[in-house]
Order: C-alpha cells, then structure tokens, then sequence
C-alpha cells in the first residue's frame, strides 16, 4: 500500500493494520464491528468497502486470507509497527534516551562529587536521593505535558493532510465515507496518545531514577575501593548500552554515535561539577 491515505480503502488498511495482533487470526466481522464502534454506529463503511480493502491487502501480501478469518503476514506486522509508531507513539525512544542520559549523568555527578569531598554515608543518601528524584519527577511532568502536546500537534497535522489527500475523491458518497472515518479515527487516537505518553513519561522518569540510583547505592554500600570502581563500571555500561540503543533505533553505525554521546555526556558532567563547586 501507499504510504498517501487517497482512497476509502486505504483508510480502512490503516485501521486494520492498527488492530492486527502478531500472529492472531481476527474474523472480519470484528473489524466490522470495531469500525461501526469508531464510526459511532454510523454507516460509514459497509462491508464491501472492508471486503473491498481486505482483497487490496492480500494481494500486497501484508495479510493471509483463510475464509472469515484475516491474519497478518510478516511484512504487514512490521507496516502495523511502523503505523502504531506513527501514529500512537508506541515506542517511547525519546524517553528512554533521556531518562538514560539524566540519570547517567545525575548519578555519575553524586559519586564523584561525594568521592572529591569525602562526604559521610548519611549524607551522601539524602542528597543523592533528593537529587534523583527531582530529576525524576521534572522529566516525567516535562515528556507527560510535552509529550501530549506534541504529539497532539503532530496528529493534527497527519490529519489534515489525510483530509487533504481525500478531498480528491471524485465520489461524493465515498469521500464523505472516507472523511468520517478519518475523523473519527482521530478522535480514538488522540485518547490513545495521551495513554501513551503516560506510559511514556513514567518510563522516563523511572529509568531516570534507577540510571542514576544504581550506581549511587553501589558506591554507598560496597567498600572502598571497589565502591568508586564498581560505580563507574555501572555508569559505563549504561552509556554503552544508551550507544547501542541509539544506533539500533535511529539505525546509524555505533561508531557514529560514541563519539557524540560521550562528548555530551562528559560535557554535561563536567559542566555539573563545576557549578557545584562554585555554589
């Protein structure tokens, strides 16, 4: 299928590809009822129009057909994937590498200013802790409010453009079809996004805690020196894995992406440490 939405079917494609589950056969009369659902019991679709659009998708090999039942094929999960991300922000990349980042550099920041300055034990947990959970709190209030927003705004984009795009129909009975299950399409979407950046911004904001937590309660509670070297082993692996995940999802070779990180990272540290010993 086309990645421009320009016709009925290709709307009802998308809210299909959305609804498939890995390897789960689906009948068609759910779709249909799912869609009747959307559309709030209007006829916005009927079901030549699914039988219409199914028939597209087996002949582009993104579903198998076996009789009433419908399940994806290989190259339609991935398509869904790429759907879902697009439009419901699923995966929450953005999150990840910045509770990653905050909390790395949040706990790496603790430890080496407690080791520098010799702090007691009793000391170091309460200011770590406090530490640690403002940089929690704050990231998971700005991805919560920001994402929304975002996201939001983004959708709103996506669907005037499909609009657009299905303005173009020379069939009036079809277009008014197409454009009110877009609209209705978008009105699900925008309660799914704000879910999702839900569960987006509390990913943020625990791997933010536990990034930075972990090596801080390491060097808390281990010996001397094995405390210091234990800590940065942590922090270490974690920026390895954060260089992993980064290439993985923006699919750029590692090496590209080390240099840049570590150059933040160290940046950042260093920047911390300086302002704390001024204050």
């Amino acid at each position: 299928m086309s990645f421009e939405i320009q016709e009925l079917p290709d709307v009802i494609k998308v809210f299909i590809l959305l609804n498939l589950k890995r390897k789960t056969s689906t009948h068609k009369s759910l779709l249909k009822k799912r869609i009747d659902e959307i559309c709030a019991n209007d006829v916005c679709v009927e079901a030549s129009d699914l039988d219409k659009a199914l028939k597209e998708m087996v002949s582009e090999g993104l579903i198998i057909e076996d009789g009433d039942y419908i399940r994806p094929t290989p190259q339609g999960l991935k398509l869904g994937k790429e759907w879902r991300n697009l439009l419901l922000k699923r995966e929450p990349i953005l999150e990840v590498v910045a509770g990653l980042v905050d909390g790395s550099i949040a706990g790496l920041v603790v430890v080496l200013s407690v080791f520098m300055s010799g702090l007691f034990a009793k000391v170091v947990t309460f200011a770590a802790l406090l530490t640690l959970v403002a940089v929690a709190i704050t990231n998971f209030s700005s991805f919560l409010l920001g994402g929304i927003t975002e996201d939001l705004a983004d959708i709103r984009s996506l669907q005037i453009l499909m609009r657009f795009s299905l303005s173009d129909i020379p069939d009036k009975n079809e277009r008014n079809k197409s454009l009110m299950l877009v609209k209705r399409l978008f009105m699900l979407l925008h309660k799914e996004v704000r879910l999702s950046n839900l569960y987006a911004a509390l990913i943020c904001g625990i791997t933010t805690f536990l990034a930075g937590g972990i090596p801080v309660v390491a060097y808390i509670v281990l010996p001397e020196p094995a405390n210091l070297i234990t800590a940065l082993t942590i922090v270490g692996a974690m920026n390895a894995y954060l260089i992993r995940y980064r290439s993985k999802k923006s699919r750029i070779n590692w090496k590209k992406i080390l240099l840049e990180t570590l150059l933040i990272i160290m940046a950042a540290t260093v920047a911390s440490l300086l302002l704390g010993n001024l204050g």
